[in-house]
């Protein structure tokens, strides 16, 4: 995730000062700006090499972490928000991650590349996998494991017993509250277990 609007757009509903658990938090743009500009505190977890150095660099206190393997390590609501943006399609048990992201925060906060969204659709029609600057590869080259939609994300968390607090779109920055499974590119979810 490295489009400032969508980290901007995701900070906007994290509380301040908050307890945080960034999941797959890349090189750690979004907990550092969280820490600098809304007091909070955490981790990140992550398991490249070059990210963990890139937090590290930041300041940012990482976990390197395979997160195919759960969360085992943190106890029950250990933080007021968990993080996963750019997530949740890469990994292979991520039903599984979604409830330990429940679990392990008071909140979760999802988001994802939406493949609902009109372009993505106008490509398969056209028989062609989308490329865009949301999903900027070729599908020979991508790392998504999953492909899915905003109304694909709301099903999963009904079937998982999640009560969904905010679910939005964003495209271009923006939030998108019309028609977000077509409208937006990048579906946003903040949940909690009921």
């Amino acid at each position: 995730m490295s489009d400032p609007l969508i980290l901007q757009a995701i900070a906007r509903l994290v509380p301040q000062g908050a307890r945080v658990l960034d999941l797959g938090c890349g090189d750690g743009a979004l907990l550092a700006h969280l820490q600098e500009h809304k007091g909070c505190t955490g981790y990140g977890v992550e398991l490249d090499d070059t990210n963990v150095l890139a937090c590290a660099q930041r300041g940012v206190n990482v976990l390197q972490l395979n997160l195919d393997q759960g969360l085992k390590v943190f106890a029950d609501q250990s933080f007021d928000v968990v993080l996963q943006i750019d997530t949740l399609q890469h990994l292979r048990n991520a039903e599984v991650m979604l409830r330990e992201t429940a679990r392990v925060g008071k909140i979760g906060i999802v988001a994802f590349p939406n493949f609902g969204h009109w372009f993505n659709r106008l490509s398969v029609l056209r028989g062609r996998m989308p490329v865009t600057k949301r999903l900027p590869y070729q599908w020979y080259d991508t790392p998504n494991i999953r492909v899915g939609t905003f109304a694909d994300f709301g099903d999963l968390a009904h079937k998982n017993q999640l009560q969904v607090l905010d679910a939005f779109g964003l495209q271009n920055g923006q939030e998108v509250r019309t028609l977000p499974n077509l409208m937006a590119g990048t579906a946003v979810y903040k949940l909690q277990r009921r």
